[in-house]
């Protein structure tokens, strides 16, 4: 047990730890319109909210803390160049997260980010009512609003909004869970002399599978994420209660 759980440690401090392969994002001004859609896309992937939990509800006064780390394979590389943040293949968000219990199989969540070595920060939240709360021999089913918002950015104003309905059954000490869902996304930009590019505005379908495992005191989440074109990978550890 402590070998894995040492394992699973190292893993996520080593993706947080990777040199920072990207940079500002300070010439939003200089992409095309098409440009811009394309790495719009990409930022609605890699920035809107990841789940990295199971749809059962925590429970009155129950928490969910701990430390993350989403992995986003980008499609518009070019893009991102241009905008100034380097030749770039994927984008790295870790971050802290907090979800609490509430009465009802209500739950509510928080979470901070940014990409290493750029001027990007990203906060959320969520909201998620698990409908049908789940027993040994029915699983959790959830409904979840969520938001997130880019900042540090100053030529840009983006966020995201998603709704997703999740599922997910307990087997022991492992919880799988999967979930179907929407993103929207907002990207304006701003504080630039050019009139281009405008403002884009899109919808992204999204889907996730993951599985959270509860080593007594140590909880650790895996998931992977496909939202829109773009997959992402993520990994949580923290305390579960």
């Amino acid at each position: 047990m402590f070998m894995r759980t040492s394992f699973v440690t190292a893993m996520l401090l080593a993706a947080m730890s990777l040199p920072a392969a990207a940079k500002d994002v300070n010439n939003i001004g200089g992409l095309t319109q098409s440009e811009f859609h394309g790495l719009t896309q990409d930022l609605g992937a890699a920035l809107s909210y990841k789940p990295l939990e199971p749809a059962e509800p925590l429970g009155l006064f129950g928490f969910d803390v701990g430390v993350a780390a989403t992995d986003t394979k980008i499609k518009n590389s070019a893009a991102f160049n241009t905008a100034g943040a380097g030749d770039i293949s994927s984008i790295a968000v870790p971050s802290l997260r907090l979800n609490l219990g509430l009465p009802f199989g209500l739950d509510v969540g928080a979470m901070a980010g940014t990409v290493p070595g750029s001027n990007v920060r990203l906060y959320g939240g969520e909201l998620r009512w698990a409908f049908i709360k789940g027993s040994t021999t029915m699983p959790a089913i959830a409904l979840r609003g969520s938001y997130t918002q880019l900042a540090g950015v100053d030529q840009l104003d983006f966020s995201t909004r998603g709704l997703d309905l999740s599922i997910s059954k307990g087997f022991a000490m492992f919880t799988p869970y999967a979930g179907i869902g929407k993103v929207w996304v907002a990207s304006t930009p701003k504080n630039i002399p050019s009139a281009t590019p405008s403002k884009e505005s899109l919808s992204e379908n999204k889907y996730f599978v993951g599985v959270n495992m509860n080593f007594f005191l140590i909880n650790v989440a895996l998931e992977a994420d496909k939202t829109g074109d773009d997959t992402s990978y993520g990994l949580k550890l923290g305390f579960r209660f």
